[in-house]
């Protein structure tokens, strides 16, 4: 599943394209991808058709265009394998193609924005944006102090300028869940996802089932900054890919994986002291660990 560093890379890319350019019309051609419009495709297409997209925003997971008049915006979750692409206006449809938005630049033209979606997990949404209650921007990207409804109840995330960090100690030594656990409560903190856990409990040498409030603050602080470092070198290397489901506006892959530590390394040796990568069953999921590295408390 696409985590922060595949969806900031999505909106990195999207900005200048979309960012001041107007929205002529919009295709929907399979109304699952609208789950989270339960309006329908001709209320999707009408509150979008003819407005102007002011920014491009993220927060953890969440992808957001708020559009001019600043009460609305175009929110998408990627889910399990959606793909958002830039094409050319008249460029043949893409397989799995769920929606095309026919937009135009002022300085780029017109341009097809794609949503694809192989798994159909994924959704857009026109959705109402709400006033943030600590009144800093809504996310990454944007300079105003509104988010989506439906991402209003998911936490900041640790590269967001408005992350209280002494906020995520304080409230991780107070629960008696397994750090691991903790860092994928999207409550808490957003964005990080299996594979980056891992990595950032391998890097801080911290067992994922250690309970949060037997960390020191410091210990918590050091795992804060790995998650941090773990999540800027994904963005920088474009992300994770493991399948040809994620890739950027233009198709490409991410590169990570070629710098994972932990993660999909079972059997191998950790690259820190030799020992075996240990892989465990974890909430449908999988932890993988070195037990020599990350001593259980």
């Amino acid at each position: 599943m696409p985590e922060l560093p595949e969806v900031e890379v999505v909106r990195a890319g999207l900005a200048p394209a979309v960012v001041g350019a107007r929205v002529t019309a919009v295709d929907v051609h399979d109304d699952r991808a609208l789950t989270r419009h339960p309006l329908g495709a001709e209320d999707f297409a009408a509150r979008l058709e003819g407005r102007l997209v002011t920014a491009a925003a993220r927060r953890g997971k969440f992808l957001w265009l708020p559009l001019q008049s600043d009460d609305e915006a175009l929110t998408a979750h990627l889910g399990m394998s959606g793909q958002m692409l830039l094409r050319a206006p008249d460029a043949a449809a893409e397989r799995h193609e769920r929606i095309r938005l026919h937009v135009e630049h002022p300085l780029h033209g017109r341009l097809a924005v794609v949503f694809a979606d192989q798994r159909t997990f994924g959704s857009l949404a026109v959705d109402t944006l709400l006033d943030t209650p600590d009144a800093m921007p809504g996310g990454h990207g944007s300079t105003i102090a509104r988010v989506p409804s439906q991402v209003a109840h998911i936490a900041r995330d640790p590269l967001d300028p408005a992350f209280d960090d002494r906020g995520f100690v304080t409230a991780v030594r107070r629960r008696a869940s397994a750090i691991k656990r903790i860092l994928l409560d999207q409550s808490l903190v957003s964005g990080i996802g299996n594979i980056y856990a891992d990595e950032s409990l391998w890097a801080a040498r911290i067992h994922p089932e250690t309970h949060g409030r037997s960390l020191s603050a410091q210990a918590v602080r050091r795992l804060l900054g790995e998650v941090q470092v773990v999540l800027e070198k994904a963005l920088a290397e474009g992300g994770t890919s493991f399948d040809v489901q994620y890739v950027n506006v233009n198709g490409q892959a991410g590169y990570f994986a070629h710098s994972l530590n932990a993660y999909g390394r079972s059997g191998q040796a950790c690259p820190r002291c030799g020992g075996p990568i240990l892989r465990e069953a974890f909430m449908n999921r999988s932890s993988h660990y070195c037990p020599r590295c990350q001593r259980r408390r």
